[in-house]
């Protein structure tokens, strides 16, 4: 039986930091896991830039708050819960999830958590693991299940390469030269396709 891995932002829903960059003029927080490999690195600078510009937890949660699904997201995921399970595998908070998470029905999410201080500042941020998105594939392996993931990011390779079927949806460029040998799908009616081949047999 295949269970479902898929990352949220860039697949499900736009990506946020690139929301809150437009929506506060700071184009240092349009940089994503598309842009920059490592992750730690990338937490670090935009809680640097935050506290520069005295952005608290509030004003991210506005902006999150205006973000709607993608065009076809809510239908291509109701499709997905009717054949298999599935699981989003997030680098987002849970402080920043569950306005996206109510729009989608709620699927399960395993994601991170923020460290907030008594003023609202982001002050720093907690990982569920190391590398947590290839850990959760390896988790339900021991349970004897089989995974497909797709994900659009570098911190998403290490999934897509454990899991028995990894597909890059609608990556950037430079992610699809990194890594040529995982197959690339643009949209959701071909990502149905794909998946088909799988859960259909």
């Amino acid at each position: 039986m295949y269970v479902i891995c898929s990352d949220l932002e860039g697949v499900f829903v736009p990506e946020v930091w690139i929301n809150v960059a437009e929506k506060t003029g700071i184009p240092e927080l349009r940089l994503t896991t598309r842009d920059v490999a490592d992750y730690n690195i990338l937490m670090k600078q935009r809680i640097r830039i935050l506290a520069e510009h005295g952005l608290k937890l509030k004003d991210i949660q506005n902006v999150i708050a205006t973000i709607k699904p993608m065009d076809g997201a809510k239908e291509f995921l109701a499709w997905l819960k009717e054949i298999t399970q599935v699981i989003i595998v997030s680098d987002t908070f849970a402080q920043f999830a569950d306005p996206l998470m109510k729009q989608l029905d709620r699927p399960t999410l395993f994601c991170h958590k923020l460290v907030i201080d008594a003023h609202d500042n982001i002050i720093d941020y907690t990982l569920r693991q190391k590398d947590p998105k290839r850990k959760v594939v390896e988790a339900l392996q021991s349970l004897r299940y089989e995974v497909i993931a797709f994900g659009d990011s570098y911190n998403d390779v290490t999934m897509l390469q454990q899991a028995e079927v990894g597909i890059l949806f609608r990556p950037p460029q430079n992610v699809i030269d990194d890594y040529p040998k995982l197959p690339v799908v643009y949209d959701y009616q071909n990502l149905r396709k794909l998946l088909e081949q799988y859960l259909l047999e």
